[in-house]
């Protein structure tokens, strides 16, 4: 077991413990949680800094209001039903289109094929109302959101759903980058928890390299049966730009950034975690220790975001 650890450290792998006493308490003031636990205040925070984000329908913060939720989505090419407050994925219910039933309500036909009726709808952000899907169970909101079309380049390389980037951003500096891909297993979503894929980036090119599912090492991805490793992510530069932004626009020193690539719009922002996991390692087959480490060497407060991007380029 020693041994192990020794290795671990040799590796330069982040470890959990010090993950939270070397990064998240010294350098996540716990004031700035809300700004990014709370997708609704990310979403205006985001506006404040010119950060594109999916738009928001609307929001449901009461009981009384579920029922409004038929016309806030109504005619829309699709929408996304997720907890303001919550994590991993849970809750999360994506709809791309709606039909009329038999007796004149509505069927929403979710991404994985299958429908629901208008109360299974309501029933469903009831859950969210009651703090089902938060991060510290308390009551909830409810937002209503675009849904996204899949950029061409993930087309043959995903399963349903909108894959996303992962990046950490350590001071404002990108230290480590891994795209998320949907499967079957996961229904679509873009969570590792639930199955989706985890793939290395290259951080100077945006490269695809080794990828992850279910804590094993793969070569392709198991439903499209396409080769992963090689590909080049379009916008990379952007999306580090974009991702290192979210620094100076949260107040956090060590976090998560999601980005999604839209096939109209870009680069989105889907939301900042101010306690990202450590699967990243393993998507890259490398440690996190080495690129903080580097950061803490050649960090700089008069740095911008483009410039903080080229300097790790050249450090690494």
């Amino acid at each position: 077991m020693i041994s192990l650890f020794k290795k671990f450290e040799e590796e330069g792998i982040l470890g959990i413990n010090r993950r939270i006493g070397e990064y998240i308490l010294p350098y996540n003031p716990r004031e700035y949680y809300p700004l990014v636990d709370d997708k609704w205040k990310t979403s205006e925070l985001a506006r404040q800094f010119h950060v594109p984000m999916p738009y928001h329908y609307g929001v449901v913060d009461t009981f009384g209001g579920i029922r409004g939720t038929k016309e806030l989505i109504h005619g829309k090419p699709g929408f996304v039903v997720k907890p303001a407050n919550g994590g991993m994925g849970n809750g999360i219910l994506v709809i791309t289109g709606e039909s009329e039933s038999i007796n004149g309500s509505m069927l929403y036909h979710k991404v994985d094929g299958k429908k629901i009726t208008e109360k299974e709808l309501y029933h469903h952000v009831s859950g969210i109302l009651s703090g089902l899907y938060s991060l510290d169970g308390n009551s909830d909101s409810c937002i209503l959101q675009e849904r996204l079309e899949c950029h061409s380049f993930f087309r043959e390389i995903s399963y349903r759903g909108i894959p996303d980037i992962r990046v950490i951003v350590f001071l404002g500096y990108p230290v480590m980058a891994m795209l998320r891909l949907p499967t079957k297993e996961s229904g679509g979503r873009a969570n590792l928890h639930q199955g989706a894929l985890g793939v290395g980036v290259d951080l100077r090119t945006g490269t695809l390299t080794h990828s992850v599912c279910n804590d094993k090492n793969i070569y392709q991805h198991p439903d499209t049966k396409q080769e992963l490793s090689g590909r080049v992510i379009p916008h990379w530069e952007t999306i580090l730009e974009m991702a290192s932004r979210c620094y100076d626009m949260s107040g956090l020193g060590y976090l998560g950034v999601d980005i999604v690539l839209d096939e109209t719009r870009g680069p989105l922002l889907l939301e900042m975690n101010a306690r990202p996991g450590l699967g990243i390692q393993i998507a890259n087959r490398m440690g996190l220790r080495d690129r903080l480490q580097l950061v803490e060497k050649v960090k700089d407060s008069a740095d911008g975001p483009k410039t903080r991007v080229h300097r790790m380029f050249q450090e690494l």
